[in-house]
C-alpha cells in the first residue's frame, strides 16, 4: 500500500527537490533543503534576505550544480546541469535582475538563442512575431514586438521576461523576487498575471519576502531560514504573523515602539529651494522646511514628485539654483558633497547599488569610501593601510548582523539586498553625523530586515540625530515619524505631527491640496 501511495503523491508534484545542498565557499547555501510544489498551483518560497531562496531556484534552473540532492519534475528523476536542460523541461525563470538585451528589440530578446532562419542563415522574425502577438493577446500584454527594451516602462520588461518563458512553452514558471522595482499598480497587475498563468494551468513558484504578495495568490508556501528548511504551510490557513514568526525565527513586531521626540536645537534649514532635473526642468519648487535634533521628518509623497531631486540636492548631487541650505549653521548651498560630510551629513541614498556602495570592493573597502583619506586609515601619501578598514568593517559586522560567506572580505555586490543595506547603514552611522538621510530605507528587503532598520532609524533619533526619512510607504512614514511633510509637484503642501495625522488627510496633501 505505501508503495501505491508515494506513486500516487509522485504524480501530484510539477517539482520535487529533495535533500538539496549546495556548497559556496564559506557558505552552505542550501543545507539539506525539500521542496515540493504541487501541478497548477501558485507555492510561494519565503525567506530573509540571504535565506538560500535563489539559489535554491538557480539549481533548479541549471545555474549551479548541487553537491547533493535529487531533483523530479513531474515524477521523473533529472539531471539538470545547464538552463538549455531546464528549458527542455518546461521550466522557465524569470530573474529579479532581467536579462535582456537593452538595444535589441522585444522580439530579438524573446527569440535569444533559439532563432528561426530562412534557409539556414537569414533571421526569419516573422513567425516569431506572430507568436509573440498572440500571447500578449491571451495574456493581456499590451507591447509592440518591435519596440526596443531601453523604450520600455520596468513592467513592461518584466512582461518581456515572462514571455521569453512561454514562448518557450514552459509549464512550470519560476519568479525570483518580481516586485523588487515595480510600482504598486504593476504589482497589482503583475499579481493578476500570476493567477492568469495559473488558471492556464502553469505551476508557479513565486521566490519572495512579502507577506501581502504571498497572501493574495499562493496556495502553499515553503519556508527556509538561513538555509535550511523549516515548513510547508497552507497559505489560507495561514497568518501573516505567522508566516513571519516561521520566516525569521521569532515573534516580529510591524510596528516600532517609539517614545515621544524631544526635538532641540535646528540642525538643518531649507529656505525657498528651486532645483532642476539633470534635464534642465525645474523639479524642486520654493521648498522649505527644517529638522531639529531628536526628530524624524518624513517625506511623504507619490514618486516622481521631487523626493529624488531634494535627496540630490541636499547632498550636493545637483546645484541649487535659488534659495539656501543652512546646515550647523553654515550655508552649504554651494559646498562640495565630501565638505558637507565632513560637517556632519550623512545618507542611506534611495537607489544603494548606484549611489550606496561599489559592488566589486568588499565590506572594509566599502566601510570607508567616505573617510578613506584620512589619517586612520591613509599615510601621508595617500597609502590606506592594510589593516584599518579590515578593523572597521569587522566592528560593523559584529554590530550590524551582517551576514556574510567571507567576512570582511566579501564583496558587497555578492551579498544579499538586506546584508547591502546593512553596510551602508552602519557605514553611515559610523561616521557619527549630526544630520541623517534615509530614502527607501526598507525597500525590498524582508520583515526581519525591515524591523531592524526602523529601529535602528529611532535610536538614532533618540541619540540627538536629526533625521530625515523619505519613503513611499505612506506607512512606514507614519510610524516611524515624529512630522510629516507632504510633498507634491516639488513644493511641501503643509507639515503635520505624526500623532494628529490620518491617512485620508496625508493623502489630501499629496494630492496638492495645500493645508491650511
Amino acid at each position: 500500500m505505501d508503495s501505491i501511495k508515494d506513486v500516487r503523491d509522485d504524480s501530484e508534484y510539477a517539482v520535487e527537490m529533495l535533500g538539496i545542498t549546495k556548497i559556496f565557499p564559506g557558505l552552505i547555501a542550501n543545507d539539506n533543503v525539500t521542496l515540493r510544489v504541487k501541478k497548477g498551483e501558485i507555492h510561494a518560497l519565503l525567506g530573509e534576505n540571504g535565506a538560500g531562496k535563489s539559489t535554491l531556484m538557480s539549481v533548479l534552473f541549471g545555474a549551479y550544480h548541487a553537491e547533493s540532492g535529487t531533483i523530479k519534475i513531474n515524477g521523473k528523476e533529472v539531471s539538470i546541469s545547464n538552463s538549455n536542460q531546464a528549458t527542455a523541461l518546461g521550466i522557465g525563470m524569470v530573474h529579479q535582475h532581467f536579462k535582456l538585451v537593452y538595444n535589441y528589440t522585444v522580439t530579438e530578446n524573446i527569440v535569444l538563442g533559439i532563432e528561426q532562419k530562412k534557409n539556414g542563415i537569414m533571421l526569419d522574425l516573422d513567425v516569431s512575431k506572430k507568436k509573440i502577438v498572440r500571447l500578449c493577446q491571451q495574456y493581456g500584454f499590451n507591447l509592440d514586438p518591435d519596440t526596443l527594451i531601453e523604450n520600455l516602462t520596468v513592467g513592461q520588461q518584466q512582461k518581456v521576461e515572462i514571455l521569453k518563458t512561454l514562448y518557450r512553452d514552459a509549464d512550470i514558471i519560476i519568479f525570483d523576487e518580481p516586485t523588487a522595482v515595480l510600482t504598486p499598480q504593476e504589482i497589482e497587475e503583475l499579481m493578476d498575471i500570476l493567477l492568469k498563468l495559473k488558471s492556464e494551468g502553469k505551476t508557479i513558484i513565486l521566490i519572495t519576502h512579502k507577506l501581502k504578495e504571498i497572501k493574495a495568490v499562493a496556495d502553499r508556501c515553503t519556508i527556509l531560514r538561513r538555509g535550511k528548511y523549516i515548513d510547508c504551510v497552507s497559505v489560507p490557513e495561514t497568518t501573516e504573523e505567522e508566516l513571519a514568526n516561521l520566516m525569521v525565527g521569532r515573534a516580529v513586531k510591524f510596528n516600532v515602539d517609539k517614545t515621544r521626540a524631544q526635538p532641540k536645537d535646528v540642525v538643518i534649514s531649507l529656505d525657498n529651494i528651486c532645483v532642476d532635473d539633470e534635464l534642465g526642468v525645474e523639479k524642486i519648487h520654493n521648498l522649505s522646511f527644517e529638522i531639529r535634533s531628536g526628530e524624524i521628518l518624513g517625506i511623504a509623497g507619490v514618486d516622481g514628485n521631487g523626493q529624488s531631486e531634494l535627496l540630490k540636492a541636499i547632498v550636493g548631487l545637483l546645484p541649487v539654483k535659488s534659495g539656501k541650505i543652512i546646515f550647523n549653521g553654515n550655508d552649504i548651498t554651494k559646498m562640495s558633497i565630501r565638505e558637507r560630510i565632513e560637517l556632519g551629513l550623512g545618507c542611506v541614498p534611495e537607489d544603494r547599488k548606484k549611489h550606496g556602495f561599489i559592488s566589486e570592493f568588499d565590506i572594509s573597502y566599502n566601510s570607508i569610501i567616505k573617510d578613506y583619506y584620512t589619517p586612520t586609515f591613509s599615510d601621508k601619501i595617500g597609502v590606506i593601510h592594510p589593516e584599518e578598514p579590515d578593523k572597521r568593517a569587522d566592528n560593523l559586522i559584529k554590530e550590524f548582523d551582517i551576514r556574510s560567506a567571507e567576512g570582511h572580505k566579501s564583496l558587497v555586490g555578492s551579498l544579499s539586498g538586506g546584508n547591502q543595506q546593512k553596510v551602508i547603514i552602519a557605514r553611515e552611522i559610523e561616521l557619527n553625523p549630526s544630520f541623517l538621510i534615509f530614502a527607501q530605507p526598507t525597500r525590498g528587503l524582508d520583515v526581519g530586515a525591515i524591523e531592524v532598520i526602523r529601529k535602528r532609524i529611532v535610536q538614532e533619533r533618540d541619540r540627538g540625530i536629526a533625521v530625515l526619512l523619505i519613503s513611499f510607504e505612506l506607512s512606514e512614514i507614519m510610524n516611524l515619524c515624529d512630522r510629516i511633510a507632504a510633498i507634491s509637484k516639488g513644493t511641501i503642501t503643509g507639515i503635520v505631527d505624526a500623532e494628529d495625522a490620518d491617512e485620508a488627510e496625508i493623502g489630501l496633501l499629496m494630492a496638492g491640496r495645500k493645508k491650511l
